[in-house]
């Protein structure tokens, strides 16, 4: 992550659980593309690879965009950037669903993942409220 939080704002509860969603996403993909990785006796590969990859790019822009909505002066502005965090929250969590019927053994991490983000949720609608 290349975004460096002003110090008060990396207190926040909210931006906390995003960078735990984050490193538990990118260990979880990590342990998922290397039983997804190889190809099929046709020469294709397994569809599921790219949800996992989409877990990573989703979880890493959360943290981002709490960030933007924190800073931001224009209420407008500010709500595109909370409902981009809801966009992306939702995003995961289908992915989460989807990933738990892959043939791998990671899918025994995606509860883990999902009661994570369903935490977050809850620390979203508190944290909507106080901007």
């Amino acid at each position: 992550m290349s975004v460096q939080p002003p110090s008060h704002l990396s207190d926040l509860p909210i931006y906390k659980q995003a960078m735990q969603i984050f490193m538990l996403s990118r260990s979880i993909s990590a342990y998922l593309n290397h039983d997804l990785s190889y190809l099929y006796e046709d020469g294709t590969e397994d569809a599921n690879i790219y949800f996992s990859g989409d877990l990573v790019q989703h979880s890493e822009s959360l943290a981002p965009e709490i960030i933007n909505a924190e800073l931001e002066h224009c209420h407008h502005k500010r709500y595109r950037h909370i409902a981009s965090v809801n966009r992306l929250t939702n995003r995961l969590y289908r992915n989460c669903s989807r990933l738990e019927s892959c043939n791998s053994n990671g899918k025994d991490y995606l509860p883990i993942l999902k009661r994570e983000i369903r935490k977050f949720r809850k620390l979203q609608t508190t944290w909507m409220l106080t901007l």
